[in-house]
């Protein structure tokens, strides 16, 4: 079976590299001349552990290729996939279908046998439909069929989980187009994978549904986190309590300055645009957007708190840029909320992450200073402040770090650090949802012995 991936960013490279890696013949086509000539070059254009490998392998076994050339690739493949983007729109709701609207005529009039044309991109519900339309009129002739596919790939993981999914769901209005996919997908299915059948609409409802309710989960343990700190709770214990209830389970319940990347900021915002053009609005998620904003703004007065007030003058060290660990994607991070209230605060950035600090540039001015690695951004700063929770940032030497700054404050937005450690080296300490830390206090264990906080 011949593929053709219509769009070569996160989406679109993954699953051609994937689908490739099963013994698919895939070309990836791209309209950025640059980015397929990197590509043809073993150059990835995105950070994905284990990514480069893939390429390298599969176009080494000559099952993988990229162009530009969309027509030829349409023109042999028996499989089209849409993975184009659909950025949040100028309206800051709806997204931007522009160029998925483009890349289906330009399918369209590639298409001269029947074709199964998928469209992985995150589009609002009815646009699949919309898709089969615009193929039909744009080219009368054509003999294909429409799937509503959408991707539930975690930034970081997302080989893993493409290779071995929780569900893969599929929009389909034909038989031929079921038995089609069906045959697409047999590797990923022979590895436990359900294949789960729905119509158009619901395809498209599920991938803005299950995004919109992580986020809320996201949120809300993110509330609970602040009552905890006013309270004395600990969030860890919270968090854990609630998540051995197995109606409710134990992911995205981890605290922190609040949930970022190319998905939940957009797909929430998208479906509640949905909700008001049929006139059922969404008052939970409107309401998950809405402290998720504040998130950032609360988190940026932690840290100008711990200051004492006022952080004009005074040097912050920025471990983590990127929305979370494992990429480089800077999109909706709340390092580009915090870090700009910071510099208008009169502050000075020392940052540093593993992968992020390319793509940071981009979307960072102002007095920064762009480190080499954790303990550079260290030296000599006032504060020091987690916002990304990468691994190398989990076993830090404290001691030398005591030695870096010259102030013992640290501001910990993923509780990362045990209070325990922190206060045994001398640290003002504040984190999310725990009781901070004060050098010399007495220290009062958790009761929860098997908590790793009084290991």
């Amino acid at each position: 079976m011949q593929i053709a991936v219509i769009g070569s960013g996160y989406v679109g490279l993954v699953s051609g590299v994937c689908f490739s890696e099963f013994g698919f013949r895939v070309t990836c086509v791209d309209n950025d001349s640059d980015k397929v000539a990197k590509l043809q070059q073993q150059i990835m254009p995105i950070y994905e552990p284990g990514l480069d490998l893939l390429v390298e392998n599969n176009r080494r076994a000559g099952r993988l290729s990229f162009s530009n050339n969309l027509k030829e690739a349409v023109i042999n493949a028996d499989v089209v996939i849409i993975a184009v983007g659909t950025p949040q729109g100028d309206n800051d709701i709806m997204p931007d279908m522009s160029h998925l609207e483009a890349a289906v005529k330009e399918v369209a009039k590639a298409i001269s046998k029947y074709t199964l044309v998928i469209v992985k991109s995150t589009v609002p519900v009815g646009t699949n439909r919309h898709v089969a339309k615009l193929i039909s009129s744009t080219n009368p002739e054509a003999d294909f069929d429409v799937v509503s596919n959408p991707e539930f790939l975690r930034e970081g993981m997302a080989i893993k989980e493409f290779m071995s999914p929780d569900r893969v769901v599929a929009g389909v209005d034909s038989r031929r187009a079921r038995d089609l996919i069906t045959r697409l997908y047999e590797p990923i299915c022979l590895n436990g994978a359900q294949l789960f059948f729905t119509t158009f609409e619901s395809a498209e409802m599920i991938k803005y549904a299950a995004n919109s309710f992580l986020a809320m989960r996201v949120a809300y343990i993110n509330e609970i986190a602040d009552l905890c700190e006013a309270t004395g709770a600990n969030i860890r214990d919270v968090a854990k309590g609630m998540g051995m209830d197995h109606r409710i389970g134990n992911k995205f319940l981890s605290p922190g300055p609040g949930y970022g990347g190319s998905c939940l900021p957009k797909d929430t915002n998208a479906l509640k645009g949905i909700g008001r053009s049929n006139n059922t609005p969404l008052s939970l998620v409107e309401a998950t957007i809405a402290s998720n904003e504040a998130r950032k703004e609360r988190m940026t007065k932690k840290i100008i708190e711990m200051a004492g007030g006022d952080v004009s003058g005074k040097t912050i060290a920025i471990l983590g840029l990127t929305f979370k660990p494992g990429t480089d994607d800077m999109r909706e991070s709340p390092s580009l909320v915090i870090i700009p209230a910071l510099l208008a605060a009169g502050a000075s950035i020392r940052a540093y992450d593993p992968q992020g600090m390319k793509e940071a540039a981009k979307y960072l001015s102002g007095n920064i200073s762009w480190c080499k690695d954790e303990y550079d951004a260290m030296e000599g700063a006032d504060m020091l402040v987690l916002l990304t929770e990468w691994n190398e940032f989990r076993s830090l030497d404290l001691k030398k770090v005591r030695g870096l700054l010259k102030k013992p404050d640290v501001v910990d937005l993923r509780n990362v650090y045990k209070r325990q450690d922190m206060q045994r080296f001398g640290f003002r300490y504040i984190s999310v949802g725990r009781r901070p830390v004060e050098p010399g206090q007495p220290w009062i264990p958790d009761l929860n012995m098997d908590d790793e906080e009084a290991a």
